[in-house]
């Protein structure tokens, strides 16, 4: 019967758990009930102008990435039709991004072994990015994700833009054939392999670059408003593609995609029942929790960006469940790792998108230029073999240095130490590692220095002045001798902070004079096994010395922790409670001073004596409170 109420708890708590700010798996109905034609009318335009874009980004991503056109084509638009089905917000676009589609290149630069085999690999790693994603939601894991120190980030992408910048670098300058993949598996590498191989520079390919440069900045300049990427793309690939197509003079031979077919776009389930299906989930682990933690975290940006200037409220874990259902569409589909585009999405907002529809519009208008791309192939004009390579890659150079804010570069190098420490590890951590690593090791590193910060009790002596004022005691003055001390523990007493709360208040009772110490844990939050077990190693080493502990304002969630784990019955060791003994006192709502007053009583029978000096330790960032009590 024990083990069935257990059971029947455990299962409450569960349901309680998953029953309290759950994710909704069709928040679009409510929407699609009152969705009115001028709302369509809105959404179709909006989504005309992110088409544009998105068919552009998703060819120039899955360059990145080292993949064929048709993986980023594929994402772009299966996302955008799947994401917005189960998202929070409602001007979200998601598809490939930058810094996924460069993970997934640092990935199989280091391990070239799995690079050939894209038809099983990909979709088989978007696949678990979405389950990964999904679950995550389903926990509400993104809750934590404000943790993460935005420092990490900006780190995180600057470095991505350097890398995408060399990386690009290699068809600006023709050097495809004259870089070995090994080489460009590390960006010392890369840098390397470009210097030795810069005099084989082919330079009809940086002509093309520079021009293609050109007329993208032209747009930005005059048209700031008209989709530069895009068209310059397009102009780019009419102008030169049509020249290098025809086999003109010497842009003959220049390299360009290759277009796919209808086959291309067939679904491509991930083949889970084959030889080797556990090795490679093995192998694909880390980068599928990588790219599932940046695509969240991404997103999560992005969506709090949007609801500052639109005022909705965000739902980061909503949002992360879109993440996750856009990539196991994607998995099937045949796409690459899915995200949230921060350019997408702002031009989706900027023109005029009402509803989440608007994506979903989106989605169909790529996947039905989608099919055109793969049907001019069988009409004899293969759209995308006249897409330059050296032109795309110009134009996500100059993408990638959009990347770099120098506004939040500045900020953080200037706002506090750590947070520059983090802004420049995190940087070279993309630089020398594995991007799939780096991210993780930012986010170390910023948790690290926040837990250094948040686990260092400093306490600082006080004493009445003649006056009966509270002051810090001087170091000029002789100080008082008291015999009971009063600590107030201010903030998080969690296991960073135990240990060294522990080792300053043994520190405090080295003094001879001191026989009793009240703890005064009012302000103390978040106590766990680890602060527990210091505070009982505390009161046996006391104990052995013949001195006492007493506890006072302890709220109810205290006394909880002390009573379930066992330590209340420690401290309270020696009292009679029959003559009313106790070695803990709870904080009144009414008087929070009561329980210090009948703290002090105690340790005034303790000490059998009706007067004793106190001497008070405070936390000096909380003067007020502390000069109150």
């Amino acid at each position: 019967m024990s083990i069935s109420r257990s059971f029947s708890k455990a299962s409450r708590k569960v349901r309680g758990f998953f029953a309290a700010e759950r994710v909704v798996f069709v928040p679009f109905v409510r929407d699609l009930k009152r969705y009115r034609w001028d709302q369509f009318r809105h959404d179709a335009r909006a989504a005309a102008n992110v088409t544009v874009l998105a068919i552009a980004q998703g060819i120039a991503f899955a360059a990145i990435a080292g993949l064929p056109v048709v993986y980023g084509i594929i994402s772009t638009g299966v996302a955008a039709f799947v994401a917005p089905l189960f998202a929070g917000s409602r001007h979200t676009i998601l598809g490939p991004t930058n810094a996924t589609a460069l993970m997934v290149f640092s990935f199989f630069s280091v391990n070239p072994a799995l690079a050939g085999r894209w038809g099983e690999i990909i979709p088989l790693l978007v696949m678990m990015v979405g389950i990964i994603a999904t679950v995550g939601a389903l926990l509400r894991v993104a809750d934590l994700l404000q943790y993460v120190s935005r420092s990490v980030l900006v780190g995180y992408i600057s470095g991505a833009a350097v890398l995408i910048i060399a990386n690009q670098l290699t068809p600006f300058l023709g050097l495809e054939s004259q870089i070995s993949p090994g080489t460009s598996a590390t960006f010392a590498g890369l840098v390397w392999g470009l210097a030795v191989a810069l005099p084989q520079t082919e330079w009809v390919s940086v002509w093309i670059g520079v021009t293609t440069l050109l007329v993208f900045a032209g747009f930005r300049r005059w048209r700031p408003a008209w989709p530069a990427f895009a068209l310059t793309l397009v102009i780019a690939s009419m102008s030169f593609g049509s020249l290098i197509h025809a086999g003109v003079g010497p842009f003959k031979g220049a390299a360009t995609f290759v277009t796919f077919g209808i086959d291309d776009l067939m679904l491509k389930m991930p083949q889970l029942f084959r030889a080797g299906i556990f090795s490679d989930i093995s192998g694909l682990l880390s980068i599928a929790f990588a790219i599932a933690f940046l695509a969240s975290l991404e997103n999560t940006l992005m969506a709090k960006t949007l609801a500052s200037k639109t005022g909705d409220r965000p739902d980061v874990n909503q949002d992360m469940l879109a993440v996750g259902m856009a990539n196991l569409a994607s998995a099937v589909a045949g796409g690459m790792p899915a995200s949230g585009s921060l350019t997408r999405s702002m031009l989706n907002h900027e023109s005029g998108a009402k509803t989440r529809f608007a994506s979903l519009i989106s989605g169909v208008y790529t996947m039905t230029f989608a099919v055109i791309i793969a049907a001019s192939v069988g009409w004899g004009l293969p759209l995308i073999d006249f897409v330059p390579k050296a032109a795309l890659a110009a134009l996500v150079i100059a993408l990638s240095f959009s990347l770099f804010n120098l506004r939040h570069i500045q900020i953080c190098l200037r706002s506090t130490s750590d947070d520059a420490a983090v802004l420049v590890i995190t940087m070279i951590a993309t630089l020398l590692a594995p991007l799939h690593v780096a991210i993780f090791i930012g986010v170390a590193i910023s948790i690290t220095l926040f837990l250094r910060k948040a686990s260092r009790p400093f306490l600082v002596e006080y004493e009445f002045s003649e006056a009966g004022e509270l002051r810090e005691m001087g170091e000029k003055r002789q100080r008082p001798i008291p015999a009971i001390s009063i600590v107030h523990v201010e903030g998080d007493l969690f296991f960073g902070a135990a240990e060294l709360f522990r080792t300053q208040i043994q520190r405090t009772v080295s003094d001879p004079a001191i026989q009793v110490i009240i703890l005064r844990l009012k302000n103390a939050r978040h106590l766990d096994a680890t602060s527990v077990m210091a505070l009982e190693d505390l009161i046996i080493f006391m104990r052995q010395k013949g001195l006492h502990l007493i506890v006072s304002g302890a709220t109810r969630e205290v006394y909880r922790v002390f009573k379930k784990s066992g330590i209340l019955a420690t401290l309270q060791e020696g009292c009679d409670r029959g003559a009313g003994e106790s070695n803990i006192f709870l904080t009144s709502a009414r008087n929070p001073n009561l329980s210090t007053r009948a703290a002090l009583k105690r340790a005034q029978q303790l000490l059998g004596t009706e007067k004793a000096e106190i001497r008070i330790f405070y936390d000096p960032s909380h003067q007020a409170g502390a000069a109150g009590s």
